[in-house]
């Protein structure tokens, strides 16, 4: 069950959603974790799921070798708790950057979320206890031109940490959506704004020695 905040994100919002690992714990550490959490918040956006995503993943695996009907989850005319506009998994955290389209929509998509990895991870890793630093932190998108700089800075968080050199070269954001160069697809954002592909990549990798440089800044601050 999800618990709500004392101050509810307002519904038709946009904000930016980030939470962290207890302690900056590596939760996401091979390529099958982050394809795990790919899945887990494809599927969760959606209202009112019926069975456990590994279930679900059971059964979509069973279907495509003919072994068992179209799932349930594949259908369409499903309503969605949140829309997805952007995204960035991190071996430590996560960054959403969400629109609200239900009341509350936001705080059940997270603990569904939240609470379907922990499982995973644990079960995977024979492991116990909470996994997660605590309640998801949320920042109000309060304009166009905030929203549209905001999604390069996170696609640029892997190379930022210096994960890889180039955004595109990381499997595990929108970036490559958003150069539509990926054929499965979480992100709705056409209603927003318009993504010219070179112009995006360029005013994205244009601030890539900027954004290291203000990492290493507030690295330096905070000690």
């Amino acid at each position: 069950m999800a618990i709500y905040r004392k101050n509810p994100l307002e519904t038709g919002k946009i904000y930016h959603i980030l939470n962290k690992s207890i302690a900056d714990f590596i939760i996401f550490d091979s390529k099958s974790d982050f394809r795990r959490m790919l899945e887990t918040i494809k599927y969760y956006q959606i209202k009112n799921q019926s069975i456990k995503l590994s279930r679900s993943l059971e059964l979509k695996s069973k279907y495509k070798e003919g072994k068992v009907s179209r799932p349930s989850d594949l259908l369409g005319n499903k309503e969605n708790l949140v829309k997805i506009i952007a995204y960035c998994i991190m071996p430590t955290h996560i960054h959403l950057v969400l629109e609200q389209l239900q009341d509350h929509g936001v705080s059940i998509f997270m603990s569904k979320v939240q609470n379907s990895y922990a499982r995973y991870f644990n079960i995977s890793r024979n492991r116990k206890g909470p996994l997660w630093q605590g309640r998801f932190k949320n920042i109000l998108v309060e304009s166009d031109d905030q929203l549209y700089h905001l999604t390069r800075y996170i696609h640029l968080n892997p190379v930022t940490a210096y994960l890889v050199e180039k955004p595109e070269e990381w499997d595990f954001s929108s970036y490559k959506e958003y150069l539509g160069a990926r054929e499965d697809k979480i992100c709705k954002y056409d209603d927003l704004f318009e993504v010219d592909l070179s112009s995006y990549q360029e005013f994205t990798e244009s601030r890539i020695s900027d954004q290291r440089e203000l990492q290493k800044i507030k690295k330096i601050a905070l000690e």
